[in-house]
């Protein structure tokens, strides 16, 4: 593949190029809403897992683990891991309660937790592959890894328009923080880990199960 391409006189990055276009596109045809499987979750897993991971390695040619498909440091993961699900536990304690918050997450919580555990965990599997795996590490290559963190955090924060504001306003910090961690241990596993717990201590909460 080409590194770079030119139009006009202008010298465009090829990876770049195409990380812009691709998540761009993809994620506007999840907005908007457009299924090919019967599960939100599953689409996801195509759209920003499968899609991207394609392009990875049969476009570009390039072992997955250089776009974070790897444990990385895991030491320093799960460290990072442990403390972001006790300090969120405590955080969300009193958040999660929040009409707002109850509001958003128990009309759209399954009956079954083991469900939820399940789709939560696929959803955000590709949500973080997309946006600290795919983005982060291709921008870093490009722009370094200060300006990569905080631009892929720049959609995943957009993403989360139409949830509570509470949670919406966060983003932008919680995305670059994953970004940070996702550099740090050179793997998106990490943020997942996080987001996943995240995700699930909300919703249960939301649901009554937890207190």
């Amino acid at each position: 593949m080409k590194e770079t391409f030119t139009i006009g006189g202008i010298t465009f990055d090829t990876r770049l190029a195409v990380v812009v276009v691709l998540i761009t596109t993809l994620t506007m045809v999840d907005w908007y809403g457009h299924r090919v499987t019967p599960e939100k979750a599953y689409d996801r897993l195509l759209f920003y897992f499968i899609i991207p991971m394609g392009v990875i390695l049969l476009w570009w040619r390039e072992p997955a683990s250089a776009y974070g498909w790897q444990w990385g440091n895991w030491r320093e993961g799960l460290l990072w891991t442990v403390g972001a699900m006790v300090g969120m536990s405590l955080i969300l304690w009193v958040v999660a309660r929040w009409p707002s918050m109850q509001g958003y997450y128990l009309p759209r919580a399954p009956e079954n937790v083991g469900r939820l555990l399940w789709l939560a965990g696929v959803d955000l599997f590709a949500w973080e592959f997309v946006w600290r795996g795919f983005m982060l590490f291709t921008l870093a290559r490009i722009m370094g890894p200060g300006p990569a963190i905080f631009i892929q955090a720049i959609p995943f924060a957009y993403m989360h328009l139409g949830k509570p504001e509470i949670e919406t306003f966060s983003t932008i910090f919680g995305g670059a923080a994953f970004g940070f961690l996702a550099w740090r241990t050179q793997s998106f596993v990490y943020p997942w880990l996080i987001h996943w717990y995240i995700m699930c201590f909300t919703v249960l909460m939301a649901m009554g199960r937890l207190g």
